[in-house]
């Protein structure tokens, strides 16, 4: 039945790609992709293509970019390809008009083991909240976000040194893996669905914004630890570097800890020729990578090389 199959992909970001990549590597018949408008992007401002387009393009797909997917244009493009199944993978909230279309009907990739981690962030959160392992689910979309029937779901562990760059990766070679399973279930007419459990205190996977990737140095040694590395390499943990008479906004990329018992104030900047270390109350954040303002993300070290840290410094 693989081409009696009309897929139209819906996706955005590189993890997309590999479940596109994938599809066609299945020999399935892509009858459209729809993906996110090009955007202003870089100093220049120059229109940046997602990840998801310029890999269409290569392979000659056809490729839709609406604005709004309530468009009435849209909507009439969309039915014309005429497509029996709809598969969706990092892209956007759709309208009913939209989920509803196909015959076999739409469902979506989240990169976690739903009903947690429902939202804009998942590989993030996971980490962030200590998670030991995670996951990719696939359902049939409804009207809200991430609450449909469920079809498929795969575990995958978190490392303790894992940060959201490499698990984005373990989660997008697993979860191509899980759209194919999918596919195959729903093409031999064997897909059968169970709804997401109701279970207590779910976990949202909430969208990133510049308040909550700030560090509380407050927080015990390990949460510091996980919020660093679950917000690495994207959008990456910050916080305000006090230094003399200098407030500057730094990113940290990786760090590690060690739990000594010690007398600083929380938030402490220790030096030494090759160290930074940040105090806290069970012990010190070492900080790995480190960038501030202007400067490419750098090696402590090498920061060590031509930046000076005051006696007082601290960060906030």
């Amino acid at each position: 039945m693989t081409d009696k199959l009309r897929i139209v992909f819906m996706g955005t970001p590189d993890f997309a790609v590999a479940t596109l990549q994938s599809l066609l590597d299945h020999n399935y018949n892509i009858v459209g992709v729809i993906t996110a408008p090009d955007k202003p992007a870089g100093r220049g401002r120059k229109l940046h293509e997602s990840a998801v387009k310029v890999f269409a393009k290569k392979h000659d797909l056809h490729i839709l970019q609406p604005t709004n997917l309530k468009d009435p244009d849209f909507i009439k493009d969309l039915k014309n390809l005429q497509a029996n199944l709809q598969i969706v993978v990092a892209f956007r909230m759709l309208p009913e008009v939209v989920w509803q279309m196909p015959e076999l009907g739409t469902f979506n990739l989240h990169a976690s083991l739903l009903p947690n981690y429902r939202g804009a962030a998942p590989i993030n959160w996971a980490i962030i909240n200590g998670e030991t392992k995670t996951g990719v689910s696939t359902f049939f979309i409804d009207e809200k976000i991430d609450t449909g029937e469920m079809i498929l779901q795969k575990e995958v562990p978190i490392d303790f040194n894992e940060n959201a760059g490499s698990l984005h990766d373990k989660l997008m070679r697993t979860g191509k893996e899980l759209v194919i399973d999918t596919v195959q279930l729903i093409e031999q007419g064997n897909v059968k669905t169970t709804p997401q459990p109701q279970i207590p205190n779910i976990k949202t996977a909430y969208k990133l914004n510049r308040d909550n990737c700030k560090i509380d140095w407050q927080k015990p040694i390990q949460d510091i630890y996980n919020k660093i590395r679950g917000l690495s390499p994207y959008p990456a943990a910050w916080t305000i570097l006090k230094n003399g008479d200098e407030e500057l906004d730094i990113k940290i990329y990786s760090a590690s800890i060690s739990e000594d018992s010690h007398t600083f104030d929380v938030g402490t900047v220790i030096t030494t020729k090759k160290d930074i270390k940040i105090a806290v109350k069970d012990g010190f954040i070492i900080i790995d990578d480190i960038k501030l303002p202007g400067k490419r993300n750098m090696k402590s070290k090498d920061l060590l090389n031509g930046y000076h840290f005051q006696e007082n410094a601290k960060v906030l």
